[in-house]
């Protein structure tokens, strides 16, 4: 079995699962509880808060537990729009959002919000001065992903922090879930972000638990009301056993990432390579100022559901492009905001690469595929 499915889900560590285990047998108690086991639990807690600030390079206050990305996003758009209501009902968000930034958005403009999308170039990346055009004093906020999930294209969040930068009523969020672990924290993390989304299992850690970093002394809206968890802003009881193995996880990831990434952009690279060799395929990943995991590509004529079961029918496990939206059929939304034409835009697969890959699973694909591309031959 290859699996080059990453940017969707990774494999927890097996340190990361014992760690869970271990935490989810012994120290079981409600940290809101005033007895000994709720103590242990509040200690377990905190120590991954400061932990998980101290490899971003912020403090443990700025650091908010969450289910996960999607609920970090909605959480960032919609609390910082009603947060902020009173001085402005303007927000833009880049075209190429992940759905759950953007579809955040676009339920805002139901409640009497007015939203912009900041438009992208041929290569899927933010254009700094169209960009700059949108902004207003209304403006209360801006979104653009660190990474792209579709093909892989960082995006310009120093230069969007210079914009920003005397613009200190406009909060700046940056959803980091695919960016964690490919691309340096300062790259993404500059001082003029004021809120970061973050997934556990994007970096080997458990399903259901992520985070949210908020800049000191900024405010959001609460979305979850009750307890008063997470400095009332976030009530729920807390995910301690995924919370400390969220913790090892991210420190795991990121004690090995200039290593790891240098394999895996090799990995890539020698797919890329071989791929631009044959005259029916799109690749839709660049080079230069791409993340060293992403690839996206396509074949002509064949849609992406159909390569992709091609692949499993082998035991290789690729994805259309967004695995929150492939199985509606859509065409990749951020290749259409590219200004792809819909029919190369459904052909379009995702080749998501990790360290636990390696060149013998590289060539296999590249056998696999080659067989593919000739049986498609006909409808080429």
């Amino acid at each position: 079995m290859i699996y080059f499915d990453n940017a969707a889900t990774t494999q927890p560590y097996a340190e990361v699962l014992h760690t869970y285990q271990e935490v989810a047998t012994k120290i079981f108690g409600n940290p809101s509880s005033l007895h000994n086991l709720g103590s242990k639990s509040t200690r377990i807690l905190e120590a991954s808060r400061k932990q998980i600030a101290e490899l971003l390079g912020k403090t443990a206050d700025e650091i908010f537990f969450t289910s996960g990305g999607t609920e970090s996003d909605n959480w960032a758009i919609k609390g910082v729009a009603f947060e902020k209501a009173r001085y402005g009902k303007h927000i833009i968000v880049s075209d190429i959002e992940h759905p759950a930034v953007k579809e955040s958005a676009k339920w805002l403009s139901t409640q009497g919000f007015e939203v912009s999308f900041a438009p992208v170039d041929e290569k899927g990346f933010v254009d700094l001065e169209k960009l700059a055009e949108l902004l207003r004093s209304d403006t209360t906020l801006v979104s653009v992903m660190a990474v792209n999930n579709e093909i892989g294209s960082i995006q310009p969040i120093q230069k969007i922090s210079e914009l920003l930068a005397d613009k200190p009523t406009i909060s700046f969020h940056v959803d980091a879930v695919q960016a964690i672990g490919k691309i340096p924290v300062s790259d993404f993390l500059t001082e003029r972000v004021d809120l970061a989304s973050f997934s556990g299992h994007k970096f080997h850690a458990v399903r259901g638990v992520g985070f949210l970093y908020k800049k000191a002394g900024k405010k959001l809206a609460p979305l979850l009301t009750g307890g008063g968890q997470e400095k009332d802003l976030r009530s729920t009881t807390e995910n301690v056993a995924g919370i400390a193995s969220m913790a090892k996880a991210l420190r795991l990831t990121l004690d090995k990432e200039e290593v790891a990434n240098i394999k895996i952009a090799k990995m890539r690279q020698i797919i890329r390579e071989e791929l631009l060799k044959h005259g029916d395929i799109t690749v839709f990943s660049g080079n230069e100022n791409f993340a060293p995991n992403i690839l996206a590509f396509g074949i002509k004529g064949v849609r992406g559901e159909v390569v992709v079961h091609a692949f499993e029918e082998h035991e290789i496990y690729i994805s259309t492009t967004s695995a929150c939206s492939s199985k509606s059929g859509k065409a990749a939304g951020t290749l259409i905001s590219m200004g792809v034409p819909t029919p190369s835009a459904q052909t379009a697969v995702r080749i998501s690469l990790d360290d636990d890959n390696d060149m013998s699973q590289v060539e296999q694909f590249l056998t696999v595929f080659r067989q593919i591309y000739e049986k498609t031959k006909k409808v080429r």
